[in-house]
């Protein structure tokens, strides 16, 4: 049997930690769990990892790298501000469709880390925050209203509109099945539509952020 390559191995540690994490609550996991979900002996499991919190980390870090820089190259290729929100979603909702274990985790785990590590993953998330809030503020770019008061007209602080959006989408994985009769695609499309022109599928909001 040929010896599996360090990084597929450690992939399939990762992913198989976070489905077991998903399914039963990181805090009530044990090595011993882990080591029967993922067929290694806790000798191998150690080889890669020097504990439970680690792969934690791992679990998190290696998600928001991922999808940030494939957020980066999907909203690069983008026309114009309403596409590169557009961009954006579809993105996120794809990648996370096939992490629906991983999107659990780093939903319900956020406060499991501490210290560097949780200093590190709060460091990622901030950028790719950044990122959404900026393409949001973008949206708006040729408007003189006033973004943090849209109760007298003007457009909602992007950082608000920005977390809305996570909100909205970050727990897909409590209904969604991306096996379903709803594609990743389709679903993206309707959330994209959803917060670009509101329920009503009222287009003006699109025309002025441009295409």
């Amino acid at each position: 049997m040929a010896t599996i390559p360090y990084d597929e191995r450690l992939e399939h540690l990762l992913a198989t930690a976070a489905r077991v994490f998903a399914d039963q609550g990181y805090h009530a996991t044990t090595m011993r769990d882990l080591a029967r979900a993922t067929g290694m002996s806790l000798a191998g499991m150690y080889y890669y990892v020097q504990g439970k919190d680690q792969l934690l980390f791992l679990i998190q870090e290696r998600c928001f790298q991922q999808v940030l820089a494939g957020a980066n190259a999907a909203v690069a290729e983008a026309a114009g501000p309403a596409e590169r929100v557009t961009r954006f979603i579809q993105h996120h909702l794809g990648f996370f469709a096939s992490h629906m274990s991983e999107m659990k985790v780093l939903s319900h785990e956020a406060k499991s880390l501490s210290g560097p590590r949780l200093d590190r993953i709060n460091r990622l998330k901030r950028r790719y925050v950044e990122l959404l809030a900026g393409l949001i503020a973008d949206l708006g770019a040729d408007g003189d209203e006033p973004r943090s008061a849209p109760e007298r007209g003007g457009r909602p602080d992007p950082r608000i509109a920005a977390y809305g959006l996570f909100g909205m989408m970050n727990w897909i994985y409590t209904w969604y099945d991306p096996k379903g009769p709803v594609s990743p695609e389709t679903l993206a499309d309707h959330f994209a539509q959803l917060f670009l022109t509101g329920a009503a599928g009222n287009p003006s909001a699109v025309a002025q952020g441009g295409l």
